[in-house]
């Protein structure tokens, strides 16, 4: 690369082939260029549409950058719908069907290529979509958020060739795997009342004629915890999409919009059932109640009732304490910008350029609910004071000047808000400092 310059920037790769062009190209290879060439016709009005920009368009393979991951899946999904369109107008012999991987990362330009591992990634993806799909990594589901109404399916972690770490995978479109969890890519504010999910309960006994025991188990403590006035209870269609996985409770929260899980357990020996049951703050990951019932199957109705009361009696004081407790420690009354703010730190301290552009989308979030919210303002301008330092960005002074800014609302908002001072050892939002680069 040596006498030619090189860029680098943070993109959304956007990669896309055909679906058996060489068995199509095998057939009748004049017939198929034909038809690619009018096909990429319409892609190409589609990613210019989008704000992309096309790189490599080596055979069937199409390689383009986005400056925004919401540009380059809202023209994926475009793609996809007018292939859809086009396909039924051809005969079978003509029609093609692409495939599309997007991923968020560090890459480098030189002249008309692209580098680095966002771009391999991506065509990783795009070999894990369906015909007419779409895949996206974990980074992409994170930078759309809730910008697009878009269902995916969580493909979990993918150990793909040449990347040596596992890659979070969604597939947006396309065909469904039976094994596929569902997830809503928009995921669900916090209500403004203290919420919680019930979960199936596992059977522990290893017989199937238990689960209707089990389930009805579950069934009659959303009941009794739906009679708590002040407690929002997801229905049990919604908690009981779970049921047969092995699911992260924060997670659960996202998607259903909850701050409280309950899952639990049944094991029978003999005539005699054994219920556990834990309470799991799922922004913290920590069980606020764990216990155990124990009783005889001779009567299953009444256990099933002194089980359900008993648990929601235990539940309603612990919920309403760990609600005081969260409340007395809460620098925002807005619980979903509390939300965002939450779910931005692990990004802040990644410590790393997509780290920091994610953290800043979630707690852009987060300000935009709560204007006033000291700490989000905080760690957003350590975000920008992390691009600055490290060179990440392609405008310092915009980045400069920003970071300054936020650090002085976040200290007329919280000027007593000790949460970010500790948190924050890199960085001080003291303006006697910050603003030295202005006099200078």
């Amino acid at each position: 690369m040596e006498g030619r310059t090189v860029e680098r920037k943070l993109a959304a790769i956007f990669a896309a082939d055909v679906e058996g062009y060489s068995r199509l190209m095998g057939q009748d290879e004049v017939g198929t260029l034909r038809t690619l060439t009018a096909y990429r016709v319409i892609t190409d009005r589609l990613i210019a549409a989008h704000r992309g920009r096309i790189f490599s368009t080596a055979g069937d393979s199409l390689v383009a950058d986005f400056a925004s991951a919401v540009d380059a899946v809202e023209c994926a999904v475009a793609v996809q719908d007018a292939i859809a369109k086009e396909n039924p107008n051809r005969p079978a012999g003509e029609q093609m069907r692409f495939r599309i991987g997007i991923h968020v990362g560090d890459i480098m330009v030189q002249g008309d290529n692209l580098f680095g591992d966002a771009v391999n990634i991506a065509a990783r993806l795009e070999a894990l979509a369906e015909p007419g799909g779409i895949c996206i990594s974990g980074v992409v589901r994170d930078h759309i958020g809730t910008k697009l109404p878009l269902e995916a399916i969580d493909l979990g972690e993918q150990q793909v060739k040449n990347i040596a770490q596992p890659i979070k995978a969604y597939r947006v479109g396309g065909e469904t795997s039976p094994t596929a969890t569902s997830v809503v890519a928009s995921l669900l504010p916090l209500p403004d009342k203290p919420s919680i999910a019930v979960l199936p309960f596992a059977n522990m006994s290893g017989d199937p004629e238990q689960e209707y025991f089990a389930d009805g188990m579950v069934e009659e403590i959303i009941t009794a915890l739906s009679r708590i006035r002040w407690l929002f209870v997801i229905a049990r269609n919604s908690s009981f999409t779970y049921k047969g996985q092995a699911v992260d409770v924060k997670r659960v929260g996202r998607e259903l919009g909850v701050r409280y899980v309950l899952e639990g357990s049944v094991r029978k020996a003999g005539g005699r059932v054994r219920i556990s049951g834990q309470l799991i703050d799922v922004f913290t990951g920590t069980h606020l109640w764990v216990d155990r019932f124990d009783g005889t199957l001779e009567d299953i109705f009444e256990l099933q009732d002194k089980v359900a009361l008993s648990v929601a009696g235990v539940i309603e004081p612990t919920v309403q304490a760990a609600e005081i407790r969260r409340s007395g420690n809460q620098p925002t009354n807005d619980l979903t910008a509390y939300d965002f703010y939450l779910r931005a730190l692990p990004h802040v301290f990644s410590q790393e350029r997509d780290g920091y552009a994610l953290g800043l989308d979630l707690l852009g979030r987060a300000i935009e609910r709560d204007p006033h919210y000291g700490s989000a303002l905080a760690h957003a301008a350590y975000c920008h004071v992390g691009l600055y330092d490290n060179g990440w960005t392609d405008d310092h002074e915009t980045n400069r000047r920003t970071s300054i800014d936020l650090a002085r609302r976040s200290l007329r908002s919280g000027p007593d808000d000790p949460t970010f001072s500790p948190s924050l050892p890199s960085f001080s939002v003291d303006p006697a400092r910050i603003s030295m680069p202005l006099s200078g």
